[in-house]
């Protein structure tokens, strides 16, 4: 089991930042409900993370980026701001998320092993 690091309390607080940002940048309709829906995400895997550490949460959350990315193109989010905040949030949740993983022993001692028995 490994010890929690940084990045899940930065990803919590960019959860929160999800969850209010569209009382602050005055996002309404889908994009304020898909921005709230996704921070929650955010900050469940971070707590998550916190709480019962595993490399599993930071698959959920580069999954959860990867939407953060995607969903103001696929959705057809009206408001710049929030298309620029949902893309910026999104990229940093992927960032912690591996940045995370690749300090984490049991991902690093896997990976060690998958590249040494692939090779062989």
């Amino acid at each position: 089991m490994r010890t929690e690091h940084w990045q899940d309390v930065a990803s919590l607080f960019l959860g929160v930042w999800l969850v209010l940002s569209p009382l602050a940048l005055h996002v309404e309709g889908a994009a304020a409900w898909f921005t709230v829906a996704l921070g929650l995400s955010v900050m469940l895997f971070a707590i998550e993370g916190l709480v019962i550490p595993s490399y599993l949460e930071e698959l959920a959350e580069i999954c959860v980026g990867l939407a953060l990315i995607i969903v103001p193109w696929t959705m057809g989010f009206e408001s710049p701001a929030a298309t620029l905040n949902s893309a910026v949030v999104g990229t940093l949740v992927i960032v912690f998320a591996v940045w995370e993983m690749m300090m984490d022993r049991e991902v690093i001692t896997w990976w060690h092993n998958h590249r040494h028995h692939s090779a062989a």
